[in-house]
């Protein structure tokens, strides 16, 4: 698959809540956890589980930068 998104993160499925209708997945980043609420459809079409190798493709149009 090729994609535009620049923002690849490579992790692992840390875990998958799945609802009526989206699931929460959270990837293990390095020790960062990235969290994303996807579609139960979506989860179920992956085949997501605990400990599987994906990547978080973040697209956005912005990202603030902030100090204290």
């Amino acid at each position: 698959m090729k994609v535009s998104a620049r923002n690849l993160i490579p992790g692992t499925v840390k875990t998958v809540n799945i609802g009526m209708v989206n699931a929460e997945v959270v990837i293990d980043a390095g020790g960062v956890e990235i969290v994303s609420v996807i579609t139960k459809e979506s989860a179920e079409n992956m085949g997501l589980k605990a400990g599987a190798p994906v990547k978080a493709m973040i697209k956005a149009t912005s990202i603030m930068v902030v100090t204290d």
